[in-house]
């Protein structure tokens, strides 16, 4: 079979349409979200609706961001085991203009959220300089613009070449995106080459504005909660841990994708394999992070941070949860995905990722709520959060799929290049 025949096969097989119950699926989960949310905003149980809301926020904007994240780290890491499987990881940064508006949201709740916008601290005076909801708010959505922003410069040029290849036959409803996409791609030096290019340049500059803009986010939205805690590592702890919800929510769409479309010729066990790889080492490189910060914070024995650790480990209230979450997110996914055949097999694969989005999610309930509350009969953990992020969940889904209808689910460029070099390897 030449390269051509392959795409042309390998394209017929993207036009499968997803199942049909996947819409009425996000549309229902994300009505039932909404409604939870609004009602209880609007009746005696607005402050558990908004802590819902942010803890909700921070999970699924960092997700999506780590899914073009992923494109952008293995580009700059010539990484080309992925090339089959890094629009599956694109197609979430659709889910970032809603992300910025859900922010832009967030500031009508704000007083449920931050305690010090009731309370306005007085002392140190830098920190009640900085700790000042308009001048917060201003920062963190300039820094929201420049991160999306280099993420749909890069996932610019990653889509420009597919859709110059596809916009002779494309449908209508995305003929002009296509064409505003492919415009001057014919022209000399416009092309391919130059996508690739631009791709290289910018994938960097991404993965180091991600980790600076994680960590300023981290800072401003996780522990201004607690005003007086300091802890110099929870933004490489933030952002790490969304880079692993990344990672096993890619997992899990590979292994949907590769089922719905039949690309199990194309994406082998030995890409799930990869994939499981490092679901493994970033679950080790969590521990280590959580480890580490823990470990500062006892030796160093200040209040203004032990005080922080105390109320998760010591407290009635949050020591199970707080338990929970390590299990989930680290003894669990350790145990489970340490062998090769777990790596290999979609369904053993599958159910660890699963497991670790989960344990990450109360991780953002344990960064976040008891900060705000401390003092409870109960962890207010019910249904109540559930149903507020399975309207999440649902959003989340509806932007991937607007994305997934659009564009290749597998890009035809990557894999034309990606068949040449395996025919160049092989011939040589």
């Amino acid at each position: 079979m030449t390269d051509h025949s392959r795409r042309d096969a390998i394209l017929r097989k993207l036009d499968r349409p997803l199942p049909g119950w996947v819409r009425p699926l996000l549309v229902g989960s994300l009505t039932v979200g909404a409604l939870t949310f609004i009602l209880l905003a609007l009746g005696s149980g607005s402050a558990r609706a908004w802590r819902a809301y942010h803890l909700n926020w921070l999970y699924w904007t960092g997700l999506s961001q780590a899914g073009i994240l992923f494109s952008a780290v293995t580009k700059a890491a010539k990484g080309r085991w992925s090339y089959t499987i890094r629009r599956f990881a694109e197609a979430s940064a659709a889910f970032l203009p809603v992300s910025f508006v859900l922010f832009l949201v967030l500031w009508i709740g704000r007083a449920q959220v931050f305690p010090w916008i009731a309370a306005p601290i007085a002392e140190p005076s830098v920190k009640a300089f900085w700790l000042r909801d308009g001048f917060m708010f201003s920062r963190d959505i300039a820094a929201l613009l420049l991160m999306y922003g280099m993420s749909f410069w890069f996932l610019y040029h990653s889509l420009r070449p597919d859709a110059a290849l596809l916009q002779a036959g494309a449908p209508d409803k995305v003929k002009k995106m296509y064409a505003w996409l492919a415009k001057g791609f014919d022209q000399p030096g416009r092309g391919v080459e130059f996508s690739e290019e631009r791709q290289n340049y910018i994938a960097p500059g991404l993965v180091i504005t991600y980790a600076l803009v994680m960590t300023f986010l981290a800072f401003d939205l996780i522990m201004s909660l607690a005003p007086h805690w300091i802890s110099n590592l929870l933004g490489g702890f933030f952002f790490m841990g969304a880079w692993l919800t990344g990672l096993m929510s890619l997992a899990l769409l590979t292994i949907f994708w590769r089922k719905h479309l039949d690309l199990e010729d194309l994406i082998s066990t030995k890409t799930l394999h990869d994939i499981g790889k490092l679901c493994f080492g970033f679950t080790v490189f969590w521990a280590y992070l959580f480890f580490s910060q823990f470990l500062v914070i006892w030796y160093g024995n200040m209040p203004e941070e032990t005080s922080f650790l105390f109320l998760r480990m010591a407290s009635p209230t949050w020591r199970n949860v707080s338990t929970l979450m390590v299990v989930l997110v680290f003894l669990v996914p350790f145990w489970g995905l340490i062998g090769v055949k777990p790596k290999q097999t979609p369904a053993i694969l599958g159910t660890f990722a699963t497991i670790s989005l989960v344990g990450v999610w109360l991780d953002r309930y344990v960064l976040t709520v008891p900060s705000v509350v401390q003092h409870a009969p109960r962890a207010p953990l019910g249904w109540q959060e559930l149903l507020i992020t399975v309207g999440f969940f649902g959003l989340w889904g509806l932007a991937y799929v607007w994305f997934a209808e659009r564009f290749p689910m597998v890009s035809p460029t990557y894999l034309e290049r990606g068949e040449r070099r395996r025919h160049a390897h092989a011939s040589f």
